[in-house]
């Protein structure tokens, strides 16, 4: 078996290589491919909805100094305006032919969303020991994107659990490390274009894997965090998100 998920972890990196290598071709990618997976994200649950894009090397905005340039949703009604509707994706698809899209968590699902590097090492880590991890989108701006289940919403609004590695939109700066987007939360979702030259969030491991409980890769990923930043983990004072 841990020959096979090597096998597994070797085709993923090729897959990475090749994905990198047609990056700057995509770029300027024919559009049918860009609609043909938004709306493979939106069969697969995920709820989307228009964002900003890169108008050079700032934002598709009007808001001087925009501090997430290309990375927001150009509504303030995202949340409710989110949705997988082919009919309605496919429409804002090719009236806004260059914009991104985000889509939002803690409907369907959450990502847990690491520094590069530590979510590479925690990749091929669940890989080898037959994890299974679901998709994943890799951001050039150096973060790694690992999708899930949600967590749930419950009924009763007072059984929600705050948990200290939630991360909302306002406040990712305060999250250098693993951010747990999930209710309230967004992330852009492949193909994105970011500001710079050949800049982008794209597929690392791609949506025909299914999406996994985010308790099972959460130890992974957070050891390898704390590797990251040259820190010992510590599972003891872990904000998991258990209910109270």
């Amino acid at each position: 078996m841990s020959a096979e998920f090597g096998d597994r972890t070797g085709l993923q990196g090729r897959i990475s290589q090749w994905l990198r290598g047609r990056r700057p071709k995509d770029t300027a990618a024919d559009s049918d491919g860009r609609e043909a997976l938004l709306l493979a994200a939106a069969a697969v649950g995920l709820p989307l909805a228009p964002a900003a894009y890169p108008a050079g090397y700032r934002c598709s905005c009007d808001r001087v100094g925009c501090p997430t340039p290309a990375r927001h949703p150009v509504s303030f009604a995202w949340q409710t305006q989110s949705t997988t509707d082919r009919g309605q994706i496919e429409r804002w698809a090719r009236h806004q032919p260059q914009a991104n899209f985000i889509t939002a968590t803690g409907m369907i699902h959450d990502v847990l969303d690491v520094p590069l590097e530590a979510g590479r090492e925690a990749l091929e880590r669940l890989l080898a020991v037959g994890i299974e991890v679901g998709p994943v989108a890799e951001s050039d701006d150096g973060r790694l994107l690992f999708f899930t289940l949600t967590r749930g919403t419950p009924e009763d609004e007072d059984e929600w659990w705050p948990c200290e590695l939630d991360c909302h939109p306002e406040t990712m700066d305060e999250h250098p490390g693993l951010r747990w987007h999930c209710r309230g939360s967004y992330v852009l979702v492949p193909p994105a274009q970011l500001p710079g030259d050949g800049q982008s969030v794209h597929w690392v491991r791609g949506l025909e894997h299914p999406l996994p409980d985010p308790l099972t890769l959460l130890e992974v990923l957070t050891d390898a965090c704390a590797r990251h930043a040259g820190q010992e983990p510590d599972h003891t004072s872990a904000a998991w998100p258990l209910r109270r």
